[in-house]
C-alpha cells in the first residue's frame, strides 16, 4: 500500500547521491559556488576624506569605540586589528575587544585583544593557526577568520585600559550580509580567565618528588577555561602558562563535564596530550590547529609557555551545559599563573561568567636568576650553611 509513496522519496535519494558524486571531494569546491543572496560588507578605519589617515586616533585611556555596529542579519568572515604604539609601550593586555549580538546588552565575546588573538601577558610574537594570528612587525596585528553569524545586528567594541591613549587604532571587518540567518547556526562566544592556581597543603607534589600523588576524580579545583550553559560546542582555547618551578606543569588533564556528568565525559592523560604533544616539550611548534606558539627558555619549565588547540576537525558538543576545565599539575598540585581564552559556539547570544579588572589581570613577575640565587641561599642556610654544599644534597 505505500510503495507509491517510497519509490519517489527514493528516487529523489539515489539522485541527490548521484549529484555529490559527481562533485569533486575538495573543501575548495565551495569557493565556486555562486551565492547570490549574499552581499560582502565591511567595516573599516579608512579614511573618509580619500587621504592617508586611516585610523581612528588618539583614543583616550578609559574610552570606549565601537569599531563595528550594524544592523540586520550577517555573518563575520575577517577581522584584522592592529595598534600603535607597540607592545612595549601599550599593553595589549589592558586593551579589551568585545562583542555584542542580536541587540544583547551584554558581550558573548570579552577578552584582551592580545589574548584574543594569540598573544598573550602583554607580549608580541609570531603565532599562526587556522582561525588566529599575530603576524610579524613591530606593532603586530592580529587577524580572525572565525564565522560570527547574527541575525539581529552586530556590535564591537574596542576599551583602552592601558593607562595611556592609543596614538591609532586601525580596523577592517569583513561581513556577508544575508536577508535571514539560517536557525541551525549558532552564536560565537569568547572568555578570558585568569588565575593563580593554589598549591596543595603537602606541596608541589610534581612527578611524586615529595610522596605519593593524590586522586582527583571529580575536579573541582581544575583551572576553567569556560563554564557554559545552554548547548552548542566547543571550538578551542588559547591557555597561557607562566610556571615559577623548574618543574614540569603540565601532568594535569583536561576533564570536560557534559551536560552535567558529575565526573568527565572526557578524560585526559596529561597537559601536552591534550594539546597533541608528548613528553613534555619545549620547542616552538605550529600547526593549523595546535602548537606551542610561545615557549620558556629558563632551566627546566620555568617561565612562560603558551599553547594551543582548536576543535575545528573535532568540536566537542554538549546539549545543556559544558564545563570545560584542566589540572594545574598532577592532582591540582601547583601554584601556576595561568590565563586563557576559550572559544565555542551557543545556539543563542548567551551572556558570560565574569569580567576581570585591570588589576586581576595582570600577570605575575617572572622568576629570575637573582631569585634562584636567593633560593639557594636559604636552602644552604637550611642545611647547615656548610661552605661545601652543592645543591642537591638530602635530609636523612
Amino acid at each position: 500500500m505505500k510503495t507509491p509513496f517510497i519509490l519517489p522519496i527514493a528516487a529523489t535519494f539515489l539522485a541527490a547521491t548521484v549529484l555529490l558524486a559527481q562533485e569533486p571531494a575538495s573543501e575548495f569546491v565551495g569557493l565556486a559556488k555562486i551565492r547570490p543572496e549574499l552581499k560582502s560588507r565591511r567595516v573599516g578605519s579608512y579614511d573618509r576624506s580619500g587621504g592617508n589617515a586611516d585610523n581612528v586616533s588618539g583614543v583616550a585611556d578609559g574610552a570606549k569605540v565601537n569599531i563595528m555596529e550594524v544592523k540586520g542579519a550577517g555573518i563575520i568572515t575577517h577581522i584584522w586589528i592592529t595598534l600603535a604604539p607597540g607592545a612595549d609601550t601599550l599593553n595589549r593586555n589592558d586593551v579589551i575587544i568585545r562583542m555584542f549580538w542580536d541587540g544583547k546588552t551584554f558581550p558573548s565575546v570579552e577578552a584582551p585583544v592580545g589574548a584574543f588573538f594569540g598573544n598573550g601577558w602583554g607580549e608580541a610574537y609570531n603565532f599562526v593557526s587556522a582561525p588566529l594570528a599575530a603576524t610579524p612587525g613591530w606593532g603586530r596585528s592580529y587577524v580572525s577568520y572565525f564565522a560570527m553569524p547574527f541575525s539581529e545586528g552586530a556590535r564591537i567594541e574596542i576599551e583602552n585600559q592601558s593607562g595611556r591613549k592609543i596614538d591609532a587604532l586601525y580596523f577592517n571587518i569583513d561581513y556577508a550580509e544575508v536577508p535571514q540567518l539560517p536557525p541551525d547556526l549558532g552564536r560565537f562566544h569568547a572568555w578570558y580567565n585568569h588565575q593563580v592556581t593554589e598549591a596543595l597543603p603537602g606541596g608541589e607534589n610534581e612527578w611524586g618528588l615529595l610522596g605519593p600523588s593524590g586522586k582527583n576524580l571529580d575536579g573541582k579545583r581544575n583551572y576553567v577555561f569556560a563554564d557554559i550553559k545552554g548547548r552548542g560546542h566547543l571550538v578551542g582555547v588559547n591557555y597561557y602558562v607562566n610556571c615559577p618551578s623548574t618543574m614540569w606543569y603540565g601532568e594535569g588533564d583536561e576533564m570536560i563535564f557534559i551536560d552535567g556528568d558529575t565526573q568527565p565525559t572526557l578524560n585526559g592523560t596529561g597537559t601536552e596530550d591534550y594539546f597533541n604533544t608528548s613528553w613534555s616539550p619545549k620547542e616552538l611548534f605550529q600547526h593549523p590547529y595546535f602548537g606551542y606558539a610561545r615557549v620558556n627558555n629558563e632551566t627546566g619549565w620555568l617561565g612562560r609557555t603558551h599553547l594551543y588547540r582548536f576543535h575545528i576537525a573535532d568540536p566537542i558538543y554538549f546539549a545543556k551545559s559544558c564545563r570545560y576545565t584542566i589540572e594545574h599539575g598532577d592532582n591540582n598540585n601547583l601554584t601556576l599563573d595561568l590565563a586563557s581564552v576559550a572559544y565555542w559556539y551557543q545556539d543563542t547570544a548567551s551572556p558570560l561568567p565574569r569580567s576581570f579588572t585591570k588589576q586581576e589581570r595582570q600577570p605575575l613577575p617572572a622568576i629570575t636568576p637573582s631569585d634562584i640565587h636567593l633560593w639557594r641561599d636559604a636552602w644552604r642556610k637550611a642545611h647547615g650553611n656548610s661552605p661545601t654544599l652543592w645543591g642537591n644534597e638530602r635530609q636523612p
